[in-house]
């Protein structure tokens, strides 16, 4: 006969077990972050030391004017908020414009439907440096004059909106076609089922490459700086960059600037991602 100690170990043995489980796994989670923040400090140190200006056994490094970067560090840095203010814009229209070519895709109206194929294939198949061009440049011979910040935000919505439209497609036909069916048993019109039940799950599903499309977004609007108009970051670099002949260090900051904006986005991307990762659960 077993003893009360006996059958209490019996019971308790396994929740242990399943703790040291846990307990080795988050250990070694906690190892490999530590792993890969080593050798990312590691290699921001060898790319510090290659631009230190020093040489060190017959190697020279490369050497920086510091006094230009200091001088004009604010001046580039100033144009973060065009930066940003292009890709918030261009990401709305980009939104609104992925949505309705979605709805469009799905239609069994062949006129929507052919509309927003046609409107998918012309954008994916032409480059975004030529869109921005054709609404700056193009568009005043036909009497339509539009600024380089609206020719950009234009150019930008349309392209990631085509883009996009995937992703919108994707998420409305990962709605189940009970769930329509049950929304109509009870009483919804289509579009009520469409607003209520079909379109939040389909955002919910679009959201984490909507992440990665702004973060990308955030670095094409680079190329509106083209117009000369949008004095965004890259514009400012480029400008202070001949002006002065330190064309190495302007870029160098730019590219500072935008690889801190996109290492910003993609951890609030991450949160966000956990966050929709747990109401799954």
């Amino acid at each position: 006969m077993k003893t009360d100690s006996t059958i209490a170990h019996s019971h308790t043995h396994p929740t242990t077990q399943a703790e040291l489980l846990i307990q080795a796994q988050q250990r070694k989670k906690r190892g490999f972050r530590m792993g890969v923040g080593a050798t990312w400090g590691m290699l921001l140190l060898v790319l510090i030391f290659l631009f230190s200006g020093q040489n060190i056994l017959g190697f020279q490094t490369i050497k920086l004017d510091g006094e230009f970067m200091r001088k004009n560090l604010g001046f580039i840095g100033s144009g973060l908020g065009e930066t940003l203010l292009i890709s918030s814009s261009s990401i709305l229209l980009a939104i609104f414009l992925a949505l309705l070519a979605a709805l469009g895709r799905l239609s069994t109206f062949p006129p929507i439907y052919a509309l927003s194929t046609f409107y998918v294939s012309l954008i994916r198949g032409t480059p975004l440096y030529l869109q921005i061009f054709f609404f700056f440049l193009a568009l005043p011979q036909l009497g339509v004059n539009l600024s380089g910040f609206t020719a950009g935000v234009f150019a930008l919505g349309l392209n990631y909106g085509a883009y996009m439209s995937e992703t919108f497609r994707a998420g409305l036909a990962s709605v189940s076609k009970g769930q329509r069916e049950a929304a109509a048993a009870i009483g919804m019109t289509p579009g009520q089922t469409m607003r209520r039940v079909v379109l939040p799950q389909a955002l919910r599903f679009a959201i984490p490459p909507m992440g990665n499309d702004f973060i990308s977004m955030t670095k094409d609007s680079a190329l509106v700086a083209a117009t000369g108009f949008v004095h965004e970051v890259m514009w400012r670099a480029v400008k202070v960059g001949r002006a002065q002949f330190n064309n190495l260090e302007a870029l160098l900051m730019a590219a500072i600037f935008y690889w801190m904006m996109t290492l910003i986005l993609t951890f609030f991307q991450t949160r966000l991602e956990a966050r929709l990762a747990k109401g799954d659960r």
